[in-house]
């Protein structure tokens, strides 16, 4: 009877073996194979996505036919933390490999149509139209507008037949949170209420990849986190011996250097400069907070500061304050955050435009004077070749 019964769980065994062995062939033959798609979709990965629930997705819109093959496949090849946020092209007869490997790449996302909305400093946004896979490999631009003008009748006609376009939605570093809001409320492919101004220096200068429709406080929301996040890391990595009370006034100063320099290689210098002063008990004496504080970030100011203006007492007048001024004058981008966290060890304290596009730094007033006569010289020059012209 033992040797019955050892005969019969050997023979069970094999055939479970032999199951086992057919149901992995079955499985690697429908995760390569050829999917059902009959024509392309256009399929979103949230940011937070997950294989599980976009095998789900997938198998809803008979994409595939297996999400179980999909889960196992893609925690097979480690592939479930690999996910790319972005809107993808799922060509016809697209296998799960192929679908796995186009959601896991990332890069440009696969929409044919791509409209890129530029969010800039002192100018009216801007939306370019592209179409790529041109035969030379270059995107082609099929249309472009600034915001407040009447759109495109090729962009009008691709709205109308639903077209699928890629928006992304890219914010400048040193844009005022006014303009931000300004450009976010007259694009026409996002949804929800107009909204109103946040804070400023709140959100994170970035390029945000939506779809259309999306509702403008969700990117707000997204910029707002992802400020949060940068802000927090830098502060928990910080110097020693910042005049930092907060993180707040750190992000402030961040804003004050970003609108300072547009080279990026200068930011821990001029970042170095101003925390020199704030330690030593100088004034800032920076030109864009008195700016701001004329402007409130609503405008560029179009004209040189007047006398009068750079001597009558505000709060964000740094040339009167000995101090930071009350927040932020705009919204700064990463690597400034990180310039004033970490600033450039320097005995600067005093710099100036050197006529290049960056700035001439000087240790003493005696340097920094000779500076200013050398870069009075430069404007006065290009004044005068801009009158003979």
């Amino acid at each position: 009877m033992n040797k019955h019964f050892a005969a019969n769980f050997f023979n069970l065994l094999i055939v479970l073996m032999i199951g086992m062995a057919g149901l992995v062939y079955w499985g690697k033959a429908e995760f390569s194979r050829p999917g059902p798609l009959q024509e392309a979709i256009f399929i979103e990965v949230p940011r937070g996505g997950t294989v599980s629930a976009l095998s789900r997705a997938l198998v809803e819109q008979g994409a595939i036919r297996n999400g179980t093959v999909m889960r196992l496949g893609s925690s097979y090849l480690e592939k479930n933390s690999q996910l790319k946020f972005g809107n993808y092209e799922i060509p016809a007869n697209a296998s799960i490999s192929d679908i796995l490997e186009i959601v896991t790449k990332g890069g440009r996302s696969s929409f044919r149509y791509v409209a890129r909305y530029n969010v800039k400093v002192a100018s009216p946004a801007e939306l370019i139209l592209r179409e790529r896979a041109a035969s030379n490999g270059e995107d082609v631009v099929l249309a472009s507008y600034v915001a407040g003008e009447a759109l495109p009748e090729a962009y009008v006609k691709m709205k109308e037949a639903k077209t699928p376009i890629s928006y992304r939605v890219s914010v400048a570093e040193g844009a005022t949170s006014w303009q931000i809001i300004e450009a976010l409320n007259a694009a026409d492919f996002l949804g929800g209420q107009a909204l109103d101004v946040p804070a400023e220096g709140s959100m994170a200068p970035d390029t945000v990849e939506v779809r259309a429709g999306a509702l403008r406080s969700a990117v707000v929301e997204q910029m707002t986190v992802a400020q949060n996040e940068i802000l927090a890391t830098a502060w928990a990595a910080r110097a020693d011996g910042l005049p930092f009370k907060s993180p707040q006034e750190a992000l402030t100063l961040a804003s004050i250097v970003e609108k300072e320099t547009g080279v990026k290689s200068e930011r821990a210098e001029v970042a170095g400069v101003f925390i020199n002063r704030l330690n030593k008990g100088m004034k800032l004496q920076t030109d864009p907070t008195v700016i701001y504080g004329i402007t409130k970030g609503k405008a560029p100011l179009g004209r040189g500061l007047r006398r009068s203006e750079l001597s009558k007492k505000t709060a964000y007048n740094t040339y009167i304050i000995p101090a930071l001024p009350p927040g932020p004058i705009a919204n700064p981008g990463r690597k400034a955050i990180e310039a004033v966290m970490n600033p450039a060890a320097t005995d600067n304290l005093y710099f100036v435009a050197d006529g290049t596009g960056g700035h001439a730094f000087a240790a003493s007033l005696t340097q920094h004077n000779a500076n200013v006569i050398k870069w009075r010289k430069i404007e006065a020059e290009r004044r005068k070749a801009a009158g003979n012209n």
